[in-house]
C-alpha cells in the first residue's frame, strides 16, 4: 500500500464513514479556524498587506487603490483569481479522486498541508519579507491564497454541515445575534441552536487566536513564522 493510500484511505463502510464524518465536524473547523487566522496575518505582515484568508479584502483595497490613485499592488489584484482558480483545481482533485466525507477530507487536509509546507520552504528561502512587493512576495502570495481555497473547499465538499471558517464576518452576526436571544425575555428571533452559537464562538476565538500567535511568530521567526501553520495543518491531518 502506498504512503498516500495509507494516509487518505478509501473507506468502504458507510456507517464508519458518518460517525467520523460527525467528529470531523466537530473538531476540524476549530482548528482550521486558527490555522486561517495564522495564515492571514502572517501573510498580512511579510507578503506586503495582502490577505491570504479573507480575499475579499483585497478586492476592497484594490478598488480603493484604482478610485483614489494609490499604489497598486498586482499581487492584491491577482490573488482574486487565482483564488477561483484554485478552487477550480480542488473540485477537479476531489472529482478526479472519487472520494467523499472523511477519504475526501484526509486527502484535502493533506494537499493543504503540501502548500503551506511550499509557501514555509518558499519563504525561508527566498526572504519575501525583505522585499513585500517583488516578484517572490507576490508568488508566496499565490501559495497561500491556494493553500486557503483548499481549506474552503474541503469544507464544502467533504463537510458540507461544518460552519465555514471565512466568513468570519457571518460568525460573528450569528454570534451576536443569538446571545441577543438568548439574553431576552422575548420570543426568539432566530431558531433556538446552542450547538451552532457554540460552533460559532469556538471558530471566533480560533481564528483571534490565530492572528495573536502569528502576531508573535512573525515578531520573534520572521519567515519561519509560517512553519506553525504547516504544523497545525500536519495535526489537521490526524484528526479522527
Amino acid at each position: 500500500m502506498s504512503t498516500l493510500a495509507r494516509i487518505v484511505p478509501n473507506s468502504a463502510h458507510p456507517a464508519d464513514d458518518a460517525a467520523e464524518l460527525s467528529r470531523l465536524e466537530a473538531r476540524l473547523p476549530p482548528l482550521l479556524s486558527v490555522i486561517a487566522g495564522m495564515v492571514d496575518l502572517t501573510g498580512f505582515f511579510t507578503l506586503g498587506h495582502i490577505f491570504t484568508a479573507h480575499i475579499t479584502g483585497n478586492l476592497v483595497v484594490a478598488a480603493a487603490a484604482a478610485v483614489q490613485g494609490g499604489p497598486f499592488n498586482l499581487a492584491q489584484a491577482l490573488a482574486i483569481p487565482v483564488f477561483m482558480l484554485a478552487l477550480a483545481v480542488v473540485w477537479l482533485i476531489a472529482q478526479a479522486s472519487h472520494r467523499r466525507g472523511p477519504s475526501l477530507a484526509r486527502l484535502l487536509l493533506l494537499v493543504q498541508f503540501l502548500l503551506l509546507a511550499a509557501v514555509l520552504i518558499f519563504s525561508v528561502i527566498t526572504k519575501p519579507s525583505t522585499s513585500q512587493h517583488a516578484l517572490m512576495a507576490g508568488i508566496a502570495v499565490m501559495i497561500a491564497v491556494s493553500a486557503m481555497a483548499c481549506q474552503y473547499a474541503l469544507l464544502r465538499l467533504a463537510i458540507p454541515g461544518a460552519i465555514s471558517t471565512a466568513v468570519m464576518t457571518g460568525n460573528l452576526t450569528n454570534t451576536v445575534l443569538s446571545l441577543m436571544d438568548l439574553s431576552s425575555s422575548r420570543h426568539p428571533l432566530l431558531p433556538a441552536d446552542a450547538d451552532r452559537l457554540r460552533r460559532s464562538l469556538h471558530l471566533l476565538f480560533g481564528f483571534l487566536a490565530g492572528c495573536v500567535i502569528a502576531a508573535a511568530a512573525v515578531s520573534w521567526l520572521g519567515d519561519w513564522a509560517w512553519s506553525l501553520p504547516v504544523a497545525l495543518a500536519a495535526v489537521a491531518i490526524a484528526i479522527r
